[in-house]
């Protein structure tokens, strides 16, 4: 298999197939305009299945589809169906906010998609328009039913926020249990354009679990080989919920993930300032051996930890300018695909 410099392997890949979103996260899409990046540049559901066909040859086995809202592009079971099928291929899961998810899950699923993430940070409505910017908690819900009709079970992710949500915790709990769903807690991260961010406004790991304690009672860590972000734990009753600490607690050492952006730029970390452009070479013409030589080249020089440097770096962490994010959309969450 191939490893990077410190011994990760190529495994899991991000995909993401669309830098569009329908709502406006504050810790994702912050600002007010955004520069999208251009249609044209967009790969193409063929495209996307060629790169896939290579990286699955190198040995990426779990694949996960993101934007942007993913359930913007247009007809995606098409693209589920295209990837679901191939060989070495062991997980295809898609992230989205669940607007549109409750219209389009029954194709999904006939289309071979096998897991589903749906974002939800709060419960109130109110508090959903204030960080998303639109009055859709509705149809989340809707979608979050659908999602239980039809997978059984399914994930919850949480951005936790310093005075924001964080008196949610035992809430979001509760509602994951009627609804099939494993909550994942993540802490507040420093990314991109998201300039409300501070160290003050995070909700360690720590305090989530002394939270969850003094409501729960004792919570015993659930010990597994793993190289998935989210420490996970289980409550007195059974119930299971993950914690993701990539702010205080990185997981650098073992993060084994990558991100291709909806045009075709290669990020091997979140935090990485450049990709590695395969789009280009791929429309020159460039066959399967040239582009697997170089995801090679690039995976093996990989030596990147970002979220550990960030944590190094303290209070000096430094955010990408409203400026610079302007002349690289790249550069932005919602582009790489969280």
């Amino acid at each position: 298999m191939l490893a990077d410099t410190l011994g990760r392997p190529l495994r899991n890949l991000r995909l993401s197939v669309t830098d569009r979103c329908n709502l406006r996260c504050e810790y994702c899409m912050p600002e007010a305009e955004y520069e999208w990046l251009p249609r044209e540049d967009v790969l193409h559901f063929e495209e996307i299945s060629t790169l896939v066909d290579v990286f699955v040859a190198l040995g990426v086995d779990r694949l996960r589809l993101t934007g942007g809202e993913p359930l913007l592009r247009r007809d995606m079971p098409a693209l589920v169906r295209m990837l679901a099928g191939r060989p070495g291929l062991n997980d295809l899961a898609l992230t989205t906010n669940g607007v549109l998810l409750a219209d389009q899950i029954d194709a999904l699923a006939a289309a071979g998609l096998r897991r589903i993430t749906v974002s939800l940070d709060t419960l109130h409505a109110d508090r959903f328009k204030a960080l998303t910017r639109f009055d859709e908690l509705a149809r989340v819900h809707e979608g979050m039913a659908a999602a239980t009709r039809v997978f059984g079970r399914f994930k919850i992710d949480a951005v936790v926020i310093k005075g924001v949500n964080d008196d949610e915790l035992v809430d979001l709990i509760e509602y994951g249990k009627s609804a099939g769903a494993e909550v994942r807690f993540i802490e507040y991260m420093d990314v991109g354009g998201a300039t409300k961010w501070s160290p003050a406004r995070v909700v360690t790991r720590q305090e989530m679990l002394a939270r969850l304690s003094a409501r729960y009672g004792a919570i015993a860590p659930i010990v597994e080989e793993s190289s998935a972000p989210a420490d996970r734990y289980a409550l007195p009753d059974g119930t299971t919920f993950g914690i993701i600490s990539s702010t205080t607690e990185p997981f650098c050492k073992s993060c084994d993930r990558s991100r291709l952006t909806a045009d075709g730029m290669w990020y091997l970390c979140l935090y990485a300032p450049q990709g590695i452009d395969l789009r280009a070479p791929l429309r020159a013409g460039a066959g399967a051996e040239d582009l697997a030589a170089l995801i090679s080249a690039g995976w093996t020089r990989r030596d990147d930890r970002g979220a550990e440097e960030r944590l190094e770096l303290g209070e000096r962490r430094a955010f990408v300018p409203v400026k610079a994010l302007k002349k690289d959309p790249h550069l932005e969450m919602h582009t790489r695909g969280g």
